[in-house]
């Protein structure tokens, strides 16, 4: 009765051999092919994107520009009054400390 276990569970089942085929092995692509499977795709892939127009490229670089120009004024100023407060607190301080 042992030796019929060993053999049911030394012999494959149907579902074992039809669950991993051998015939399917992927062949790997060397050096320039490889190489040139990845140009081809990205070719492919920017042959789907949607360019902007001209007037879409001005428009969004007068937007950036514009926002950086304020972000400037912004950093400048807030630079300028930080500035303004260390000057005071410097100058001031060690008159006070002096008495005078």
């Amino acid at each position: 009765m042992s030796e019929d276990k060993i053999e049911k569970l030394g012999t494959p089942s149907q579902s074992d051999t039809t669950a991993t085929p051998k015939t399917n092995k992927k062949r790997k692509v060397k050096g320039k092919n490889r190489i040139a499977r990845w140009f081809r795709e990205m070719r492919s892939e920017l042959k789907k994107v949607v360019w902007p127009t001209p007037k879409q490229i001005v428009n969004n670089t007068m937007v950036a520009l514009t926002l950086m120009a304020c972000a400037a004024i912004v950093v400048w100023a807030l630079d300028y009054i930080a500035g303004e407060i260390f000057l005071a607190i410097v100058t001031y301080i060690p008159m006070l400390i002096r008495g005078g």
